[in-house]
């Protein structure tokens, strides 16, 4: 229990002392956020927090010491999305090339011998998902990088968000005994909160997309360590509820893309805190609401792990209900007149 405290202990110690040296780097290196029509924040912003998020996860591990059997291919895939987040906070890549290097760091992950094998899928048990693992391995690492990186739109919502995200997996890795989870978990959560008193509104300084790629790398990889791991009837769709406010902010704007002709990763202002913006909602209360609905998930995450199969259906059908009544009436799809099922059948029927 000791070391566990102290792993949070030193992760959180470390990314508060690292925020404001990581602040002046950024104005040396001129990476800064410069304000325009999709921004909240007026002036230059520093944007290299996530070199603090990243030190004091490290400055944990270290003192943490565990095994791994992957250690080299998650390493190796953390330092490639750092120097890419590093380059974009500095120069902003292009989407394409973002995803090539993100692909690369989650190919380390396949090749260190990580991957999703298999899934429980109620009334039919487990699946083993042969050669698709590699495909589905990268493409859940990838999503989820970027899934973070997308709700980096206002002060302290990546971050609070990711760490709702992280305390509901140290939670569940404590259920199921998890060693290795616990103390990752703790580390990343640890040094999150830590740059969250520097990122909160008003921020000082932005994550960039050095943390906010780094979060979304990071849980991605250790929700497969243990959530994955998990032979639960209904495992895939705990990591997915966990990261629920992610996931479906990211697919509601490739499905809204898709409708009005975009490429899926140009930007817009119809993202959920936007939307929850022009609604009337101030900055704060907005990043305070969605808190509250990644707690929510966090919880039917946990209730769905402890509970019976039966349950465990209605509390999804529940959750699907709620997820449509909230993107009709926020207008995530960019339309309140149409019911999103009926959207996503016209995405579906547009595609074949």
């Amino acid at each position: 229990m000791l070391t566990y405290v102290l792993i949070f202990a030193i992760a959180f110690i470390v990314a508060v002392s690292a925020t404001p040296l990581a602040k002046k780097i950024s104005y040396l290196t001129g990476a800064v956020d410069v304000p325009n029509y999709r921004k909240i924040h007026e002036g230059a912003m520093p944007r290299l927090g996530g070199l603090a998020i990243v030190s004091g996860t490290v400055a944990g591990v270290v003192f943490w010491g565990p095994s791994l059997d992957y250690f080299w291919g998650i390493a190796g895939g953390a330092m490639l999305i750092v120097l890419l987040g590093l380059a974009d906070d500095k120069y902003t890549l292009t989407a394409k090339a973002k995803i090539i290097v993100q692909t690369l760091a989650a190919f380390c992950i396949v090749m260190s011998g990580l991957m999703i094998e298999l899934v429980s899928i109620p009334f039919y048990g487990q699946v083993e998902l042969g050669v698709w693992s590699i495909p589905i391995t990268m493409l859940w690492i990838v999503a989820i990088t970027n899934a973070i990186n997308l709700i980096d739109g206002l002060d302290g919502l990546a971050a609070g968000t990711s760490g709702i995200a992280l305390f509901t997996i140290f939670l569940m890795a404590v259920m199921d005994g998890q060693i290795l989870v616990i103390g990752l978990s703790l580390a990343l959560l640890g040094a999150t909160l830590g740059f969250l008193l520097f990122n909160f509104y008003p921020a000082k300084i932005f994550m960039g997309d050095t943390g906010a790629m780094f979060l979304g790398f990071s849980i991605a990889v250790i929700s497969m360590l243990g959530l994955f791991k998990n032979v639960t009837i209904f495992s895939f769709v705990i990591p997915i509820l966990i990261l629920g406010i992610p996931i479906f902010d990211t697919l509601f704007a490739i499905i809204r893309r898709k409708l009005n002709n975009q490429k899926i990763y140009a930007p817009d202002r119809k993202h959920l805190h936007y939307c929850l913006l022009d609604m009337g909602f101030s900055h704060q209360h907005t990043v305070l609401m969605i808190y509250g609905m990644s707690a929510l998930f966090g919880i039917s995450a946990i209730l769905f792990n402890a509970t019976a199969l039966w349950t465990s259906v209605l509390l999804v059908a529940l959750l699907l209900v709620a997820i449509e009544l909230g993107a009709e009436r926020i207008g995530l799809l960019g339309s309140k007149k149409q019911p999103l099922l009926s959207i996503i059948r016209k995405v579906v029927g547009a595609i074949r």
